[in-house]
């Protein structure tokens, strides 16, 4: 799939990131997604506590017009649909890792070797 670029002059890869990212839940998105490939809508939903139906929507739909996430929609009755990682989105989750690392060595003072 193709992404679309999104309008407006970005300064350096970091703004144009961060608009991909922005926000306070498509990181966690992103980060379920990496543990929990092929994940269905209702059990994003519980990965990712306190986010809404609307707001996981929205963010699954801009998410895969980034080219970060794929949706797969299966013919089936009822239907069911999965979300993926795709290159692209496996590789942003590794850029990710090292942010999470710090967050939780600064913040948290948690020194473990474990991403998440």
């Amino acid at each position: 799939m193709a992404t679309v670029p999104r309008p407006g002059a970005y300064v350096c890869g970091i703004d144009a990131a961060m608009d991909v990212i922005g926000g306070k839940w498509k990181v966690l998105i992103l980060w379920a997604l990496a543990d929990r490939p092929g994940c269905r809508f209702g059990e994003l939903r519980r990965l990712v506590p306190g986010i809404t139906e609307k707001v996981l929507a929205a963010h699954l739909r801009e998410l895969e017009a980034d080219g970060v996430v794929h949706r797969e929609a299966h013919d089936e009755v009822p239907p069911r649909v999965e979300y993926t990682l795709t290159d692209a989105g496996a590789r942003l989750n590794a850029a990710l890792a090292p942010l999470g690392a710090w967050g939780r060595e600064h913040v948290l003072g948690d020194t473990s070797p474990y991403p998440h």
